[in-house]
């Protein structure tokens, strides 16, 4: 079995969750609701892709943001992949940053409630990564 090993960060602004929307330019997982998510190259300290993938994706630099949780290597499998599997390295962030400027990753984005994301079409187990950050 394959495996890609990726990250995937919450926002949380007085008590709501960032997601995004995937767009259409993605390889994968297009027009599913999300966390700010990227692929771990070689080497990378998972911590350290989270954060420039948060600044790449909705610009909010890492004096902007604190670390609340993280947790490693959650196996995820996607129906839409045979034989491979995600490995997850999920993180949990505050920020007082309203403001978001999505790159040409995704194509929109709501600050919802825990139990609102039940509501949307979201990547594989979106929710469970979730789950074990709150």
């Amino acid at each position: 079995m394959r495996s890609t090993r990726i990250v995937t960060s919450f926002i949380k602004n007085n008590n709501k969750i960032l997601i995004l929307k995937r767009s259409d330019k993605v390889r994968s997982m297009k027009g599913l609701w999300s966390g700010v998510s990227g692929i771990i190259e070689n080497n990378e300290k998972p911590a350290d892709r989270a954060i420039i993938e948060i600044y790449e994706e909705i610009g909010i630099k890492k004096d902007k943001i604190i670390l609340i949780k993280s947790k490693e290597k959650i196996k995820i499998s996607s129906p839409q992949y045979e034989n491979h599997e995600w490995e997850v390295f999920a993180y949990l962030f505050e920020t007082k940053e309203e403001k978001i400027k999505l790159n040409w990753e995704n194509s929109d984005f709501r600050w919802v409630d825990f139990d609102e994301l039940k509501n949307y079409e979201t990547v594989p187990s979106l929710e469970k990564i979730l789950i074990n950050l709150l």
